[in-house]
């Protein structure tokens, strides 16, 4: 149905009702100095979402544009949907990780189903066909009265979504912090698979042609998601901003992605926008003001599901599975016939035009009119004052005691909420759905193998906020690194990143000081390993009554495997292999998590990221893979070196002895969470050429031990029973979920 509506009596426009759009005195001085006049209820709607956080980066584009984005295999890097990066072949990757952080904390099912929506959308806008999802989960502490519910929600809405529209979600992470109680973390990944010569963009071109409203209608729900996920919460009013969460439909979304790429393929489409954050108005903006056209718009075509909305809600709405099309003149009739087999609304609801002006007609009446270009590229830009961070000492493993019992500590680590298995969660998402997936969730990437070829592509989330909130610039550098480390452990070269960056409030100097940071650890990170940033979200104001959340500079890692079939899994494959750490001893247990679990103290200099060592090690793994002389590969991570070696015991079901070297303090060689460091497995016979080409390439490497038997241990120290490790790895996530 159409919505023509007469036109209400213009509100006054006071102080309270600017603040109120989020907008601040100065930012309304700067709208009235560029049109000239008062604006319009729809046009302080307009600017409203124009110029939040979520949509401008006010606070934080100055810092971005440092980072390196370009490299000879990325095709779009930041700017569009989502980055392209050049696999060979004629073919591309497409992908992109964003927040939807406020909208899953209100209503956790919808603000995570819709997070996967939205970001789906942004892949197969560009013309690709979505192959794989994953996301990244940081909840409050495990015995908060909200958390269960919140984790249920969460793994509820990614999985229906996901599971419904035919995308594996492969892998991930989830994570615990009290510092997350009143504000969780919901990071939605997906990527896609296109020709190189059909991607599709978001910039308009010619004039007079058609603008086009496809897919579902236009509802109340979402109006102001975006200025809401631009502000912190306060108080208890979660409950209140509840009408700001929209609603997903997976099934209407499959039929979308099948209605665009046919339609792509028509040759009718000039332009495309996903009606994301802001909806109707960002699309509209971004396409016209890219290409230097203005757009007019007629809101009495857009179809509507609610009676009598207004322009304000028309063009606010964040109604899921909508697109915004330009297309030529000459195939209007074609692209309506293939939207319509589909069941999609299609209704051409403006044009592209030449003055440069963002036109809005509703109920035949001009109720905006505005410098396309200036709601974008006008949009306030910040340089925030900020403060350097505090800087901790290390904390290193000779200067604590030894604990009484190994054998009982290392259950305790592979019991922690932040080691269990997360099998209670990936079980929830169809991980093989497509028939492509060759490496499932739980080791150290997703790999999704590549159809008519040998070529497989892998993917990896990473961050450790413990590290990130003691150093904010080692802490990014080691969320890059562990990126690195993940997608090398399979065999895949490391292609490049995406990005999430969630912190709270960049008004306060010492949140922006981790902002900024955190900006220089990536930087530093991405450009020595030669692994550039294509795509990315920042999500800011991540607090609840002034209590930020821990920054958390999520990296999502892409990689490429010339031939899957040499890929390495965590898992130990047979007794009598000989085990061997690539890498340095390990000693440092500053924001450790044996030092946090086990010591009590949550204290000192998370451990510094060598990045030569990082790209060194990384690159001689990937090789030893490549040539098939690993059996099994584990980079070492959150409780050290045994607690990698037992997880690979256990995903394997063979046990692993090993021997600590002379001279090294045992508790460090254990559980310190030095870098740039891997557990790897091969045939007795190949140790001393891999430890030969360790040598060769400069990398510091150890044969520690030998696999066989039913328990895990340290050679005349102690041994825990396989069965043992299984029970406290697997029974914490449903025992914490079914508690109460």
């Amino acid at each position: 149905m159409s919505s023509a509506s007469p036109i209400a009596a213009e509100p006054t426009i006071t102080p309270a009702l600017v603040a109120e759009h989020g907008l601040k005195p100065d930012e309304y001085q700067r709208i009235l100095a560029l049109i000239g006049r008062e604006p319009t209820i729809t046009e302080l709607g307009i600017f409203s979402a124009m110029w939040n956080e979520h949509c401008s980066y006010k606070s934080s584009k100055r810092w971005l544009r440092t980072l390196p984005t370009r490299g000879p295999r990325v095709v779009y890097g930041p700017g569009e949907n989502a980055g392209v990066v050049d696999i060979g072949d004629g073919q591309v990757v497409v992908f992109k990780m964003e927040s939807h952080n406020h909208p899953s904390y209100i209503e956790p099912y919808q603000g995570a189903a819709t997070g996967v929506g939205g970001i789906l959308r942004d892949v197969f806008t560009m013309g690709a066909r979505p192959i794989a999802a994953m996301n990244a989960l940081f909840f409050g502490a495990p015995d908060h009265p909200k958390t269960q519910h919140l984790v249920s929600g969460v793994v509820g809405g990614i999985g229906g979504y996901g599971n419904s529209f035919g995308v594996p979600t492969i892998a991930g992470m989830v994570m615990f912090d009290p510092r997350y109680n009143g504000n969780i973390l919901v990071n939605a990944f997906a990527a896609g698979l296109a020709d190189r010569d059909a991607i599709f963009t978001s910039q308009a071109e010619g004039i007079g042609r058609p603008v086009v409203y496809l897919g579902s209608k236009t509802g109340r729900d979402g109006i102001h998601g975006a200025t809401m996920a631009s502000a912190a919460f306060g108080g208890e009013d979660s409950d209140e901003k509840r009408p700001t969460v929209q609603v997903g439909d997976p099934f209407a979304e499959k039929l979308l992605l099948e209605a665009c790429l046919e339609l792509m393929a028509s040759g009718a489409v000039v332009a495309i926008q996903d009606m994301g954050a802001a909806g109707l108005t960002s699309s509209a903006v971004e396409m016209g003001a890219k290409g230097n056209l203005g757009i007019r718009l007629d809101l009495d075509r857009v179809p509507t599901r609610e009676e009598r909305m207004t322009a304000y809600e028309m063009m606010l709405s964040e109604s899921q599975e909508r697109m915004l099309m330009v297309l030529h003149a000459d195939k209007e009739a074609e692209a309506a016939a293939i939207f319509r087999k589909w069941g999609l609304d299609f209704a051409i609801v403006g044009e592209t035009t030449d003055d440069l002006r963002f036109r809005i007609i509703h109920g035949g009446h001009e109720v905006a009119n505005l410098p396309i270009k200036d709601l974008g590229d006008q949009a306030p830009e910040y340089d925030r004052p900020w403060e350097a961070p505090e800087a901790h000492a290390p904390v290193l493993a000779d200067t604590l005691a030894e604990p009484a019992d190994y054998g009982a500590t290392l259950l305790k680590l592979i019991g922690s909420p932040d080691v269990a298995s997360r099998r209670w969660v990936w079980e929830q998402y169809d991980h093989l759905v497509q028939g492509n997936t060759v490496q499932r969730p739980g080791g150290d990437a997703g790999v999704v193998r590549i159809d008519g070829t040998t070529k497989a592509l892998a993917f990896t989330t990473d961050v450790t906020p413990r590290y990130c909130a003691a150093d904010p610039f080692e802490g990014a550098k080691q969320a890059v690194a562990e990126t690195w480390r993940n997608l090398s452990a399979v065999g895949a070269e490391p292609l490049a990143i995406t990005d999430n960056l969630n912190f709270g409030n960049p008004e306060r100097p010492a949140i922006m000081g981790e902002f900024v940071a955190a900006i220089r650890g990536i930087d530093a990170a991405c450009r020595a390993l030669a692994y550039p940033v294509v795509s990315g979200n920042v999500s800011l104001y991540n607090e609840t009554d002034g209590v930020g959340i821990p920054p958390t500079p999520t990296i999502g890692g892409v990689g490429l495997l010339p031939d899957h079939r040499a890929m390495a899994t965590v898992a130990l494959k047979t007794e009598g292999e000989a085990i061997l750490l690539i890498g340095a001893d390990g000693h440092h247990l500053g924001r450790s998590i044996y030092l946090r679990d086990v010591a009590g103290r949550d204290e000192g200099a998370p451990p510094p990221v060598d990045l030569d060592a990082e790209r060194a090690a990384g690159d001689l793994v990937r090789r030893l893979i490549r040539q098939g002389k690993v059996t099994a590969c584990h980079d070492i991570s959150d409780g050290g070196l045994i607690v990698a070696v037992a997880e690979m015991a256990m995903a394997g079901g063979v046990g692993a002895i090993v021997t600590a070297p002379g001279g090294v303090n045992r508790l460090g060689w254990l559980f310190g969470e030095d870098q740039a460091r891997y557990v790897v497995t091969c045939r007795p016979e190949d140790a001393a050429a891999i430890l030969e080409a360790a040598g060769l390439a400069g990398v510091p490497g150890r044969s520690i031990g030998l696999t066989g038997g039913d328990s895990v241990g340290v050679a005349g120290l102690f041994g825990v029973s396989l069965a043992k490790l299984r029970a406290a790895h697997e029974n914490w996530f449903p025992s914490m979920m079914a508690a109460g």
